[in-house]
This record gives structure tokens, sequence and C-alpha cells, in this order.
């Protein structure tokens, strides 16, 4: 599980992130709302801990931000202002939970736990994902478009998942080489583009609308006209 942290108090970042290192999670830290804003766009986390006041942009307008562009990563809001009201309104802008510093690391383990629960219980209720008539049953691992079985190798399979679950947005190189081929290095080979190709020709070539787009410089989109 990848985990953004969103927060300017260095020492504070820098403990936290030792911390959820040690439990085994994967970690990122932003220093600003803004460059937080930049990478939760990348989607590559699983959960945002976002601090409140930061310079440059604060931590409520950067989840208004996002929940506004239908970005649904769920967010734990720190913060050091406890009041009911201000607690309201954290939840109001984005937040899914809210913890008032000083915190007990153990109680924050636990709140990531469960807002990582919910994530897990919704991704195994959703059992089929579909992209205008293109479609990937999640537990036979069929893929079907127009009704018309598609036949692709297990590494496909999962490419084309992870496009599916990010349709409608740009996916980089980075963001396949960590989420498909679990590498966290660029291994200087043109592994993904030979992918994609192989995709693409079993997704759009028969069929009379294309899919699966290259966005030049950028990436890679998957979305229906």
């Amino acid at each position: 599980m990848n985990i953004l942290i969103v927060e300017d108090d260095t020492i504070a970042a820098q403990l936290l992130q030792q911390g959820l290192n040690g439990l085994g999670y994967r970690s990122d830290i932003a220093r600003d709302g803004e460059q937080g804003l930049e990478k939760a766009r990348s989607g590559n986390f699983d959960l945002w801990v976002v601090d409140i006041m930061m310079p440059r942009m604060d931590g409520l307008t950067m989840l208004r931000t996002l929940r506004g562009e239908a970005n649904n990563t769920p967010a734990l809001v720190l913060s050091a202002l406890g009041e009911v009201d201000e607690r309201v309104e954290g939840l109001r802008s984005g937040g899914d939970d809210y913890l008032v510093k000083p915190y007990a690391f153990s109680e924050l383990q636990a709140r990531i736990e469960a807002l990582l629960r919910r994530v897990r219980s919704a991704q195994i209720q959703e059992t089929v994902l579909d992209v205008g008539d293109l479609k990937l049953d999640l537990l036979s691992r069929k893929v079907t478009r127009s009704g018309q079985e598609i036949l692709l190798k297990p590494r496909e399979l999962r490419l084309l998942e992870y496009l599916m679950r990010n349709a409608g947005q740009v996916v980089t190189r980075t963001m396949l080489l960590e989420n498909v081929w679990d590498y966290y290095f660029d291994p200087q080979t043109n592994v993904v583009d030979v992918h994609i190709s192989r995709l693409r020709q079993q997704i759009d070539k028969s069929f009379p609308t294309p899919l699966l787009h290259t966005v030049r410089g950028e990436g890679y989109l998957l979305r229906a006209e």
C-alpha cells in the first residue's frame, strides 16, 4: 500500500514516514498543498495523510480540488485544530477521517487500517469494470468488447485492469512500471510500449472506435468517446 504524506513540518513528516515504513507501507512526502496536489493526481497512492495548515496551498483546499476532479482516494486529515466546527469542515472538504495533533501513533495506525479496509471492501464488491463497450470481469478474468471475447495474456490483463481502474486519466510510463510491473526504477527497456501496442491490437483493431490513446509526452489514456 502506498501512502502520501502531505506535511510541511520536516521533522514530523520524516517521523511519520519512518513509522509507516516500519509497518510495511510505502510512503512519499509532499512539503505543501501544491506539491501534494501534484503527487496525488498521479494516482500512485492508496491513502493520503494531509495536514491542514501549510504554505502555498492548505490541506483543505487541496482536498476540495481533488474531490472536484472526482478523485476519491481516502484521506486522513491531521490538524492541531480540534474544535467541532473545524473537524466538520475537514470532513466536508473531502477528508474521510480527522485526527487532532498531537496524536498517538497507535491511533493513527488504527485509523489508517480502518480507511484501507473500506477501500479493500469496495474493491471486493466491484466485480466488473467497464469503459464504453469494453468489459473486464474481475472474477472470471474474462474480457469482452461489444460482447466479443478478447483473449489476453496475464500481463496484458493486469495492464488493462490498471488502465480501466484509471479510465479517463492519463497514466504515465512510470505509473505503469510501478503498478503493473512492480518496478520502482526505470529498466531502460520498451516493455511498456510493447505491451501497450499488443493491448491496442487486441481491444481496438477490430472495432470502429479506439479506446486506448497515446498522449504525446505524457502517457496513455483509456476512455470511451
